[in-house]
């Protein structure tokens, strides 16, 4: 098959969506079919495959926070679209947002089946506007989102459950399947030797974007409140524009934190010699992120938040913290200081409880999404002629 793929955002692989475009593409070349990738990224010009628009240029106090964001979105170029979508068997949208959306509106008069993933929850827009927590302001951005996009969509991939009951609770039901994201074998247990600078210390990792529905404030502050705060060393993996804030925060404990975006290879070794991962966001849909930690073993500690699906990879009660409550989570981090071969035989079950979640798997469910909406369309075509 001839699958077109579109993507606004395809910079550094330092978000979700960008990793599991990644995935995505690579997957799909892997198995055989014709991938043309259609985005705005400049240092993907002149690659072969790939049908690059331009950046979309805001204005300039929005451009300078969209660049602390970390991620570039890409604008809309018909004759770019047009190229890229001529002839192709497939489409699939990584999100629905400028690109995507004159994609999805040209691959509907190409008569080309579209499929999109789903990839960014209302929160993730209204924390921007400090709006995370107003339900009027998420609820029109998901109907916002149908209204405007995924009802002309054929079929919707959804990496959790539960961001498929919450958008379908919104707009009622929809076309679409439920796959996860999947975790590249890259990711794998392979214990490694801490930096000098870390011997002796207690190693906790989190990793993402540094935005407000990620919350990584709550585990300094619970680091701040644990009895083993002196020989605990945070690392926070990535950036955002709330760096500063957090560099300011973290520089009262004991051991300030590490603050660093790492190269995914990199990120490997990381997860390799860290004692515990602690995802404090309350917002996320999937968290691959935290899969990954979890593919190689490493423990982790999540806040169980309505609005983040990710509790729903806790083993047990001291997998979970309250959500925004530092002392909870800083017990938890307590429990498994102290508890060093429960922490062991834990590390174990995540290995097993990752398998379900390996790549190649989810990538063959991908697969066939696409084929079977191709399918589907053909034969509905045919019937109508």
């Amino acid at each position: 098959m001839i699958i077109t793929i579109v993507c606004d955002v395809l910079g550094k692989e330092n978000n979700g969506t960008t990793v599991a475009a990644m995935n995505l593409i690579n997957a799909m070349k892997k198995f055989g079919h014709e991938v043309r990738v259609l985005c705005g990224n400049e240092s993907h010009r002149g690659e072969e495959g790939y049908y690059v628009t331009h950046e979309y240029r805001f204005i300039p106090p929005l451009s300078a926070y969209i660049a602390k964001v970390g991620v570039e979105l890409s604008a809309p170029d018909k004759k770019v679209i047009n190229e890229a979508l001529q002839g192709a068997d497939a489409v699939h949208i990584m999100t629905p947002f400028i690109l995507g959306n004159a994609a999805l509106r040209s691959a509907r008069k190409m008569k080309i089946p579209v499929t999109a993933g789903f990839h960014c929850q209302a929160e993730n827009v209204t924390s921007h506007f400090h709006l995370m927590d107003v339900k009027v302001a998420n609820n029109l951005i998901y109907k916002a989102m149908y209204d405007l996009f995924y009802k002309d969509v054929d079929c919707i991939h959804y990496p959790t459950q539960f961001i498929r009951d919450i958008f379908e609770s919104h707009v009622g039901k929809t076309e679409g399947v439920v796959i996860s994201n999947g975790v590249s074998s890259m990711f794998c247990r392979n214990r490694k030797e801490k930096p000098d600078s870390f011997l002796g210390r207690f190693v906790i990792l989190t990793s993402g974007r540094y935005g407000k529905e990620k919350s990584q404030h709550i585990l300094l502050e619970a680091v701040k409140m644990s009895k083993h705060e002196n020989d605990i060393q945070v690392i926070l993996a990535g950036q955002g524009p709330l760096h500063d804030k957090l560099e300011k925060t973290g520089a009262a404990l004991t051991n300030p934190p590490v603050m660093k975006l790492f190269e995914r290879a990199e990120l490997v070794n990381v997860i390799n010699y860290s004692d515990l991962y602690v995802h404090a966001a309350e917002v996320d849909l999937e968290a691959i992120a935290c899969l990954e930690a979890i593919a190689c073993g490493l423990v982790p500690v999540i806040a169980e938040s309505p609005k983040c699906a990710t509790k729903k990879f806790a083993l047990s009660e001291n997998n979970l913290f309250r959500v925004n409550d530092p002392a909870s989570l800083a017990s938890k981090i307590d429990y498994w200081i102290e508890h060093d071969e429960a922490r062991k035989q834990a590390e174990i079950s995540y290995q097993k409880y990752a398998q379900q979640f390996r790549l190649e798997n989810c990538m063959r469910q991908m697969e066939q999404m696409i084929i079977n909406c191709a399918r589907q369309c053909a034969t509905e075509r045919y019937m109508s002629c």
